[in-house]
């Protein structure tokens, strides 16, 4: 396919998105389906122009004057790609399988590129329902740190350090030019392409395969840190998922202590034990939650870690379409599951134990406020200031700083610390 195809499948996937509401890799995946003919090299630039698209949405309808499928494609391919508006009509003209030509409003607008307005919501490409929620967080820097989750993200990885070394893993993937991550001491990074082309496909290395390393973003691989688990512990990660925290954990406990891995969705723990067996890892026990039972863990635990289930506006970057799905409705039903799972969590602390609260989001409600809520309701818990903390791992990191926020509670984004968007707050039992 010629670009001015690809143009078109883009379209065609994004108008799906919009109309029906899709997640877009199902979008994406229904569109491969049905034109076997597109090659690898096609799906991708198709995806990373829906993505893009969506990444920019508020401020490229703004710029175009329209917000449909085919404005915001034709303004990613051009402000997003960096491609000439000349280009863009010669593609349209040359290749039958291409769009219609531009109109002259459309020629108009690509070539003023008015992205940039007085309406920071817009320029920041945050839903606008959403926007008083990150005002709260942010305040003058909110316009920036809703652009840092319009960017793409790049590819973080964690060194497996039960089977190899920081220094071995970059050694390894010297032919895809990584980089030492910016704060995790065990951080592996490849920065994100632009425009077609394809990422690097991490899992098809040898060094994967034999366990050296996991796909980890480095604001989870921080929180790891930040919990403080030690060799010889007892841990509960209570919303395990596919395994990916559990298994960061016991890296950093080297092999040492227990760490019981729970899900409430037993199919989300699934991964876990081919991870396991690649990693090398012998101290996590899955708890299966139809058969198993968590009573084991009752009034032990040295730390319990939830990584409590929520809107996701801080991985933006990564899933981009989430941004425009979520709705006021999901925020108050997550804020009242977290609020479960955090009474569920406190029968597993033992006295002087640790409890270990992170959420993938930037919302007040779920973070700051939800630990407040939980406080309030218990006396035998305090928060622990984790200010100390990350100077002691990460103080002499000046340029990445994260938000410190109410007592010790910590915030990331992209724009601070070049992170996803992470929050992270420890309590201790009294």
């Amino acid at each position: 396919m010629r670009d001015g195809g690809r143009i078109a499948a883009a379209i065609e996937v994004l108008t799906e998105i919009n109309e029906r509401r899709r997640p877009v890799q199902e979008a994406l995946k229904d569109w491969g389906n049905k034109h076997r003919f597109a090659g690898s090299g096609d799906r991708v630039a198709i995806g990373n122009l829906v993505f893009d698209a969506l990444r920019h949405k508020l401020s490229h309808a703004q710029a175009m004057g329209s917000d449909s499928a085919r404005a915001l494609v034709l303004a990613t391919y051009i402000w997003g790609w960096g491609n000439q508006v000349e280009k863009l009509e010669q593609v349209m003209e040359e290749d039958r399988h291409a769009p219609e030509p531009l109109s002259d409003a459309e020629r108009d607008a690509l070539i003023e590129n008015k992205q940039v307005g007085d309406n920071d919501q817009i320029s920041a490409n945050v839903p606008e329902w959403l926007w008083p929620h990150f005002q709260d967080n942010f305040g003058d820097e909110t316009l920036a740190v809703g652009r840092s989750l319009s960017e793409r993200a790049p590819i973080d990885m964690r060194v497996n350090t039960v089977k190899s070394s920081q220094e071995k893993v970059l050694k390894r993937l010297s032919h895809l030019h990584p980089e030492v991550s910016g704060l995790s001491p065990v951080g592996v990074r490849l920065e994100p392409v632009i425009g077609p082309r394809k990422s690097p496909h991490v899992q098809a290395e040898e060094s994967f395969r034999k366990g050296w390393f996991e796909l980890q973003d480095e604001a989870s691989q921080i929180a790891s840190i930040l919990s403080g688990a030690q060799p010889g512990e007892q841990v509960l990660d209570l919303c395990a998922g596919g395994g990916g925290k559990s298994l960061a954990l016991a890296a950093q406990m080297q092999n040492k202590g227990q760490i019981y891995a729970y899900d409430a969705h037993k199919t989300r723990l699934a991964p876990l034990y081919d991870r396991m067996a690649r990693a090398g890892v012998r101290n996590i026990q899955t708890i299966d939650p139809q058969t198993g039972s968590l009573d084991i863990c009752e009034g032990k635990m040295d730390r319990v870690f939830v990584d409590a289930p929520c809107s996701g506006t801080g991985v933006w970057r990564r899933r981009p379409d989430t941004k425009w799905r979520v709705t006021e409705n999901a925020l108050n039903g997550r804020v009242e599951d977290q609020a479960q799972v955090l009474e569920t969590a406190t029968r597993f602390v033992r006295s002087g134990g640790k409890l270990i609260y992170a959420t993938c989001s930037l919302v007040p409600a779920e973070n700051q406020l939800q630990v407040k809520a939980f406080l309030e309701k218990h006396a035998d818990f305090k928060l622990v200031d984790l200010a100390p903390v990350w100077e002691e791992h990460f103080g002499a990191i000046a340029s990445r700083r994260p938000l410190f926020k109410d007592g010790g509670m910590i915030t990331l984004t992209p724009y601070h610390t070049g992170t996803d968007g992470f929050f992270i707050a420890m309590m201790e039992r009294i």
